[in-house]
């Protein structure tokens, strides 16, 4: 068996590989991945993050975006959302946008990865899954980049967060709301905990 297919026998369907992760099963990276990627085993997803495809029946399959930004990152601490989620919240935003965004500790700014943008914030503090009060103070923080009527939003979070659990919102706001999120959630929070 020949090193390119010893390399290949370590492959998965499905995983996102950077170029780091096959350096163990190879002694010539650069030459085996040129090799792949001519073949159509991998897909180039960004510089050094590479894709094998999980076939289906209607083709290949793109790659998990957790995976992608796992991948991308070389880390666990993210946080994937984008301003559709918010639209969940009924506090009237309907638009809908071709727009991932990534909290994470590490990068700052547009990438394209695998055909797809993600836009990345740097974060010093993010929740592992996102919350109704995580969207609500989220939406608050992020009002001037929407395209809707801001000011009708803003009424409508207000009776929103008048509806969810203040206790929660309250640590929600204390520990991610901007200046803003924390002006206008804070005196309705304080008012059903009095």
């Amino acid at each position: 068996m020949d090193t390119l297919q010893k390399l290949k026998r370590h492959l998965r369907r499905g995983k996102v590989y950077r170029r780091s992760d096959l350096e163990r099963w190879s002694s010539s990276v650069d030459r085996h991945l040129k090799q792949l990627l001519n073949n159509g085993t991998l897909q180039k997803m960004s510089q050094g993050v590479y894709y094998y495809p999980k076939e289906t029946v209607f083709g290949a399959a793109p790659p998990d975006e957790s995976a992608l930004v796992r991948s991308f990152l070389k880390d666990d601490e993210f946080l994937i959302t984008s301003p559709n989620a918010y639209n969940a919240l009924e506090v009237g935003t309907t638009q809908l946008y071709n727009k991932r965004v990534v909290y994470n500790h590490k990068r700052h700014g547009e990438f394209d990865l695998g055909g797809r943008k993600f836009f990345f914030h740097m974060k010093p503090r993010f929740p592992k899954k996102v919350t109704p009060e995580f969207l609500l103070v989220d939406l608050i923080n992020n009002l001037d980049t929407l395209a809707e009527d801001k000011m009708a939003v803003l009424s409508r979070a207000k009776e929103r967060a008048a509806k969810l659990d203040p206790v929660k919102l309250k640590r929600i706001v204390y520990t991610y709301g901007g200046s803003r999120a924390k002006k206008v959630f804070l005196p309705i929070v304080e008012d059903q905990h009095a």
